[in-house]
């Protein structure tokens, strides 16, 4: 896919970390919420491809430099876990884009700044998993560039509520993203702001 092909768009939504086997040592705390917050995010994805705004997934590498994401969502899906009921919620479309990350942000070390550059996206809609950590260091990093962040809190998911709390008030109050449930973006309301 060139830069040809690519979907112009005011917007882009980034689902950071859904696609996730869940095998590290906290992530029993988190596999509930990550759960609830993929079904509100399902919505979210739904109303954003049909308003030809972008979906990038931006996912861990998990160490591993020769990942496959194609892979990845297939051996998930075929599990009995959580991680395969975020799958078959989330599962990448066609036309939807995939960054793979080595640290937290997934601006850091990927090709993020460029493929937005060239949709022309000026705000971002984050979505994902953990949200006081890959989520707000996103965040942050689309903050530094001037980007509009909006991060639904029913769409992202966290160990501890408190955590999740805690990082949604320091986005709203320092890095000023919009922290309002899916439904409350304008785009969802209004279907003539499609790519605006």
């Amino acid at each position: 896919m060139g830069e040809a092909d690519l979907v112009k768009s005011r917007r882009a939504l980034l689902l950071i970390d859904f696609i996730n086997p869940l095998d590290f040592p906290e992530a029993g705390a988190l596999a509930e919420p990550a759960l609830e917050a993929a079904r509100a995010c399902r919505h979210l994805a739904r109303a954003a491809r049909s308003r030809g705004i972008p979906v990038i997934y931006a996912n861990d590498n998990f160490g591993r430099w020769q990942s496959d994401f194609p892979t990845l969502v297939q051996r998930l899906g075929r599990r009995q876990d959580t991680s395969a009921s975020i799958v078959r919620l989330l599962r990448p479309q066609r036309g939807d884009l995939t960054v793979l990350k080595p640290m937290h942000s997934a601006f850091f070390g990927t090709p993020l700044d460029i493929i937005l550059d060239q949709i022309g996206a000026r705000s971002v809609v984050l979505a994902g998993l953990a949200t006081d950590i890959c989520v707000q260091l996103t965040a942050a990093d689309a903050f530094l560039r001037g980007l509009k962040v909006h991060v639904p809190e029913d769409c992202t998911a966290a160990e501890l509520p408190q955590k999740k709390a805690i990082a949604l008030a320091y986005m709203r109050d320092i890095l000023k993203c919009d922290t309002r449930p899916w439904r409350s973006l304008r785009w969802h309301r209004d279907p003539r702001t499609a790519g605006t």
